[in-house]
């Protein structure tokens, strides 16, 4: 059998993640949302097994970057029969696949999660059009509740992230933790929940807790003296942490720099955030640099519910403890402060003020003595990506270029509605420094 992961409209709910990715790439614990379908599905790597129906605008990129899945292919659909899974669903942890004759539904929520189909039902898959194939499907199939959860917001992988850390852990497996390492760390709680892979260095003067839950250092992780971990937590490959407090149901990784305090959040990979600030229930994009002292607010003075303005428009959440969402390639300055519930899109450049910044941050713009403001000319924003990305051996190619010109365009609606509201609140709210005319 060979899977097929989708995407269905309500992948815009998920922004300002999703621009630049599908939604299968979203990290929940130590692995993608579409390693655990793969996983529960027992489907193996490789173009021949799994494949995807993405956005249109997604798919040159991803076929560079992910060749062993194929991308938008008829042709690969109509080869033969297909597990089609909605990458936004999550299968419970005692999930197996039934042995059900023909064609059928598996249900979650009443929801089609995933469909079991022939070539003749796979082969009409469509970008942007999954949603309409679920529902002609479930017209003439019957459905079966399978369990599991919808991933819907971008909140929903931070609140649920320490859950699926243990439970990756005790399904990925894997050697234990080695003596060597063991006699440079100080140890508290139980050593059988601590994996570190025997290329990781660690440094003395650095605390390991693993009374909350487990601990997973991946291949050349680097642990400097004076930092402490505590589980749950998943640090990938090639990371290196400085003095860092990472406070549980962390994920960070690959390639990342970090340093300060981290709790409850998700840091994608080639993503830094090297020197002291706050970062709390928050998930963090690629290529995302946070500076000196940046930090952000993830609690209510008055402890009560946080909405956050994805695409402009605020989101409750049901929650009190929600930080800020950050799209890739956006940078802070030294000293920014992130408000509660804060979202900030792609390729932005946002510059301290002394206050609490602006909750919505649309792609492409700059936060300029604290109001939104029109960014850099995107030549100027693209030759800053080519040199970061240069730094870690990564190019910024032409497919790179042209996902985030066509970005540029989808997201322009979202920049002027946010400039428009400067303008109306110009003379409203908190007054803001300026700097002297000489």
């Amino acid at each position: 059998m060979r899977l097929c992961l989708v995407e269905d409209i309500a992948v815009s709910g998920l922004e300002p993640l999703t621009l630049t990715r599908p939604v299968y790439e979203l990290m929940l614990g130590a692995t993608s949302l579409g390693s655990k379908l793969a996983r529960a599905f027992g489907i193996g790597p490789g173009p021949q097994r799994q494949g995807g129906v993405i956005r249109s605008h997604l798919a040159g990129v991803q076929r560079q970057r992910d060749p062993h899945r194929v991308i938008n292919d008829r042709d690969w659909l109509a080869r033969g029969p297909a597990i089609v899974a909605n990458a936004r669903w999550v299968p419970p942890a005692d999930f197996q696949l039934a042995e059900e004759p023909g064609a059928w539904l598996g249900l979650c929520d009443g929801i089609p999660a995933f469909a079991v189909v022939g070539p003749e039902d796979a082969v009409s898959l469509e970008p942007n059009g999954v949603d309409g194939w679920f529902d002609r499907l479930s017209s003439r199939l019957r459905g079966v509740d399978v369990g599991g959860e919808w991933i819907a917001r971008p909140w929903d992988l931070v609140t649920r992230n320490g859950v699926y850390l243990q439970r990756d852990f005790a399904e990925l497996g894997g050697p234990g933790v080695s003596n060597r390492h063991l006699t440079a760390m100080a140890l508290v709680g139980p050593s059988n929940r601590l994996r570190v892979h025997e290329t990781a260095r660690i440094d003395p003067y650095t605390v390991f807790d693993t009374t909350g839950g487990p601990i997973i250092l991946g291949r050349n992780v680097w642990v400097q003296p004076f930092t402490r971990i505590e589980g749950p937590c998943f640090i990938g490959a090639d990371t290196q942490l400085f003095r860092a407090n990472l406070r549980g149901c962390v994920t960070i990784g690959p390639t990342c720099r970090i340093g300060g305090e981290v709790e409850a959040s998700i840091v994608h990979g080639y993503s830094n955030k090297y020197h002291e600030g706050f970062l709390g229930h928050a998930y963090v994009g690629e290529w995302v640099n946070l500076g000196a002292i940046t930090s952000n607010s993830d609690l209510r003075n008055d402890y009560g519910e946080v909405q956050v303005p994805l695409q402009g428009d605020p989101i409750p959440t049901g929650q009190a403890k929600v930080g800020c969402f950050i799209g890739d390639h956006t940078r802070t300055g030294m000293g920014s402060m992130l408000n509660t519930g804060t979202s900030i899109g792609v390729m932005c450049n946002v510059l301290p003020a002394g206050i609490l910044l602006p909750k919505h941050i649309p792609s492409f713009t700059a936060v300029m003595y604290g109001r939104v403001a029109p960014g850099f000319p995107l030549e100027q924003v693209f030759e800053t990506a080519r040199t970061v990305m240069g730094r870690r051996g990564k190019a910024f190619n032409d497919e790179e270029q042209q996902l985030y010109r066509t970005l540029h365009d989808q997201t322009r609606l979202e920049r002027e509605r946010a400039f428009q509201r400067e303008r109306e609140r110009r003379h409203d709210g908190w007054a803001v420094a300026r700097p002297a005319v000489r």
